[in-house]
């Protein structure tokens, strides 16, 4: 009985979670939704932050990550009962760590796509400087 209710839990918690792609806007800037830069220490020193992101490396320069230390530092940083986006340098990683985050843990991901190459290249958004 506990399997079937705890199975039954896990997947309505699936079934509210979801992805979406979408590319970084004025607009969206403005619905002031929760950015998290998932990008490494170096890329945020390279080209700043989003004014407002919230820099958590997911992937280091050398492609490990540690998923228990990122999870930590997201839940004591956003609301993950809300919806949130992710954002890297080209969309890559955050293609791989959206879909997971929504799928295990049933968050409301937003996957912006281009990632920071098309917010700083298309939409002309500026950055900040990262400061550790």
């Amino acid at each position: 009985m506990k399997k079937i209710i705890l199975s039954l839990i896990l997947l309505s918690a699936s079934l509210f979670a979801q992805v979406t792609s979408q590319y970084l806007t004025k607009d969206f800037l403005n619905k002031n939704i929760p950015i998290v830069d998932v990008r490494t220490p170096g890329e945020w020193k390279a080209t700043g932050l989003l004014k407002g992101a919230i820099p958590i490396m997911f992937f280091n320069t050398k492609g490990k990550y540690n998923a228990k230390k990122f999870l930590t530092q997201l839940k004591k940083k956003v609301n993950t009962k809300k919806p949130f986006a992710l954002i890297c340098h080209s969309s890559k990683r955050t293609s791989i760590i959206a879909p997971w985050l929504s799928k295990e843990f049933g968050y409301n991901v937003i996957n912006l796509k281009g990632g920071m190459e098309y917010a700083t290249k298309v939409s002309h958004i500026k950055t900040v400087p990262y400061k550790p």
